[in-house]
């Protein structure tokens, strides 16, 4: 077979890149070999339209353990001879394509990501977005990826503690489903994704090798067209039962002292895992393709090296310690083939019966090493100037807020995500404490460690959207305020980065204002990013999603005395307000449900302002002077408050207290930094004192009830009636 600028470009290569390839070996390339740099090369492998800004954002301090990027995952200390490891990645265009599979195996991936690193997954979140849910595709898409996360979360044994939904018709074609995991590890219990000493055996361990989820990782560097149902093979196929024995070997195996490195076949499978574990231990191997287990006959070698079979680990080991290896997979029932062996030459050597079928430099294939890396062209979306040109005075006040806020819980953005979440076992491992004492944050204990994790994902795209440096700095705030009203320390952040098209200049305008942003809050926080996940290519016939840059967030909880929840506790509490109230109503749920305003400016945010309020609100729950914290997010201060009701069906008397403002801003905008307390009347003099010490401005606005609710002396209905219209919302439009 002749192999031309055509063959490459069917693969999704440039001719540029086929030239450069041509260069590295000397020669032109023969199928498997441009097979292979198609999958490494591809933007899902290479980040090759990312790195240079991905460069740019906070990658070390704090209690990092390991540099970003490093490994499959990130790794921090949390004290005690603990770290915790953390990632989020998409899975959306497969998701797009067969919901149940694609979600399943992303939550497969992601908690690979965690045990390839010793790590005991304990916790998993997800951020999800979709087309409007009056559309009979989005119902089909929603039931099938929630019911895939909770298949394959459930039956392998981590509990789904948290997570996002949201509905925007940017996402009708392409879904995003962004998976999160958390693990802990003890210290000098970690594993390396590294190849090291020459002759040491290269194992192949887990479920067999089959055409499933072939050239996933160049389908997921492409758009979502009418045709890409021909792509179905590149879904993968889960076994959460085959993945938890893998779980259990793979940390079984590591207490033998056996194992080198080990890496787990991600994306662009057993040729990603041979390439960065040799480029990075500066080793080479040969592997011989016709000794790793396959579920279908005659293979190629091309497909073998490209196969996203799930279930499946890369491991060397040892020499002479084999034996130990085996016994352990052996024991949990899993496949375990001595595939080839460690090289001194950097060259991975692929053999079918005999035969060379492949050479390749590793260096070559991998980010940061021969891989290309591109500066895109970027420019100001020409959307902006409708953004800029939003007058809030053009949209007139409300008039009935009790009616509009009845539509206000309704709205799927708002209500309850009830009828996803009772589908996730959340229980599972008992350590999950948020189940029946909600905060901003879910806490999990890390059992063994003497304290918890506190853990959420953020993003809301339309902040992005108007405004994507904000809007990055926004998600980056949310994650890091509901840690600290749950009474944790944010250590550290992992993103996934959905954007759309990156050779569209307004697209990588998008992509770059939203590092920059992020970058900017992340290193405020304190909170560096260990790693993450870019996903580029989320587009619809009629353009880009909403830039999604989602942030996953982790902090501890040193004593879980000081873990706050977001409810009302005792009728007569005084609830107050920290934080200024500003007549803004942009980007609101408010203005863009409601008042059909498609284009307003992002909500109002300072980091400064945020970064005192949350000095502020650690104190106070150090100090024992609240007895519940919630952050005023979408749907505004009267949002939180029915949702701060909602828990122990209390209710409240409240009223605005500053006339100069709108109604609709008071009550339904959503301006950033604020966050609504509730306490005994005993201590509200010293959180005035200290909201002053750190200029933020408290105020009460008023008291907690035992059911009734009262806004501006106009008596509501009761609590209950709220509650329910909040609860069903979703599961009444899914009928």
């Amino acid at each position: 077979m002749e192999i031309t600028v055509k063959t490459a470009q069917q693969l999704r290569l440039t001719e540029a890149e086929f030239e450069s390839i041509k260069t590295k070996l000397g020669r032109t390339p023969n199928f498997t070999e441009l097979c292979a740099f198609s999958g490494m090369w591809s933007e899902h492998c290479s980040y090759k339209n990312s790195i240079k800004w991905l460069k740019t954002l906070p990658r070390d301090g704090g209690r990092m353990l390991v540099a970003a990027g490093e490994e499959n995952a990130g790794l921090m200390d949390i004290g005690n001879d603990y770290g915790v490891v953390f990632k989020i990645e998409s899975h959306n265009h497969p998701s797009a394509l067969e919901p149940f599979q694609g979600a399943a195996t992303g939550v497969g991936g992601i908690q690979r990501d965690i045990f390839t690193m010793g790590a005991r997954p304990i916790a998993s979140l997800n951020s999800l977005r979709f087309g409007n849910l009056e559309d009979k595709k989005t119902k089909g898409l929603l039931a099938g990826v929630v019911h895939g996360i909770g298949h394959y979360g459930n039956c392998f044994g981590v509990p789904t503690v948290g997570g996002e939904l949201y509905f925007e018709d940017c996402y009708h074609t392409n879904p995003l489903v962004n998976a999160m995991s958390v693990g802990i590890v003890k210290a000098g219990k970690t594993v390396s994704a590294i190849a090291l000493g020459e002759g040491n055996p290269v194992f192949f361990v887990g479920s067999a090798t089959g055409k499933d989820g072939i050239g996933g990782a160049s389908f997921a560097s492409a758009e979502i067209t009418a045709d890409s149902v021909e792509d179905l093979p590149a879904v993968q196929v889960g076994d959460p039962f085959q993945e938890k024995k893998l779980l259990e070997a793979c940390l079984e195996v590591i207490e033998t002292g056996g194992v080198v490195g080990m890496q787990d076949m991600g994306a662009a499978g057993i040729i990603c895992s041979t390439a960065e574990m040799s480029a990075k231990g500066q080793v080479g191997m040969r592997i011989d393709l016709d000794k790793v287990p396959t579920r279908q006959q005659n293979m190629k070698a091309w497909e073998l090296l490209l196969s996203e079979s799930q279930e499946r680990m890369l491991m060397v080991v040892e020499k002479g310690k084999e034996a130990q290896v085996l016994a352990v997979f052996e024991k949990w029932d899993l496949s375990c083939s001595n595939i080839g062996e460690v090289t001194s030459d950097g060259l991975l050597n692929f053999y079918m019966h005999g035969v060379l079928e492949a050479s390749l430099p590793a260096y070559e294939l991998v980010l940061g090493g021969g891989a290309p890396q591109y500066s895109r062209e970027y420019k100001e979306p020409a959307y902006l100037s409708k953004v800029n040109a939003f007058d809030m005075h053009s949209v007139p006040d409300v008039t009935n807020l009790q009616e509009t806020v009845k539509q206000m819980v309704q709205i799927p953005n708002i209500a309850s995500k009830r009828w996803i979440y009772t589908q996730y076992d959340s229980m599972v491992g008992a350590a999950n404490t948020s189940t029946n004492a909600p905060s901003d944050a879910s806490i999990v204990i890390a059992k063994g460690t003497g304290k918890a994790l506190a853990m959420t994902v953020d993003c809301n795209s339309k902040y992005v959207y108007a405004n994507p440096e904000v809007g990055a700095m926004i998600a980056v705030a949310e994650a890091a305020r509901n840690i600290v009203c749950s009474g944790g320390e944010p250590i550290g952040v992992t993103n996934c980065l959905n954007f759309g098209n990156p050779y569209d200049p307004e697209v990588y305008y998008q992509f770059v204002k939203s590092v920059e942003g992020m970058g900017a809050a992340c290193r405020k926080f304190n909170t560096p990013v260990t790693g993450g996940n870019v996903s580029f290519y989320n587009q619809n016939p009629d353009g880009p999603v909403f830039p999604t840059p989602t942030i996953g967030m982790v902090g501890i909880v040193e004593d879980l005395k000081n873990r706050m929840t977001l409810d009302f506790k005792t009728a007569g509490d005084v609830i107050v307000l920290l934080g200024t109230q500003r007549n803004d109503i942009g980007s609101s749920e408010y203005v863009n449900k409601i008042k059909g305003v498609a284009h307003s400016q992002a909500p109002y945010f300072d980091l400064e302002e945020e970064f005192a309020l949350h000095q502020l609100v650690t104190g106070l729950i150090k100090e024992q002077k609240i007895k519940s914290a919630h952050d005023i997010s979408e749907g505004g201060l009267i949002i939180t408050l029915l949702e701060s009701a909602f828990v122990n069906n209390k209710g409240f008397e409240v009223s605005s207290n500053n006339t100069t403002l709108r109604s609709d801003a008071y009550w339904l905008g959503e301006a950033q930094s604020r966050v609504v307390v509730s306490c005994d009347a005993v201590n509200l003099t010293s959180i005035e004192t200290m909201a002053k010490q750190l200029g933020i401005v408290s105020n009460v606005i008023g008291k907690v009830t035992e059911g009734t609710i009262q806004v501006n002396n106009e008596k509501w209905e009761a609590i209950a009636n709220w509650k329910n219209a909040y609860d069903t919302a979703i599961e009444k439009k899914l009928v």
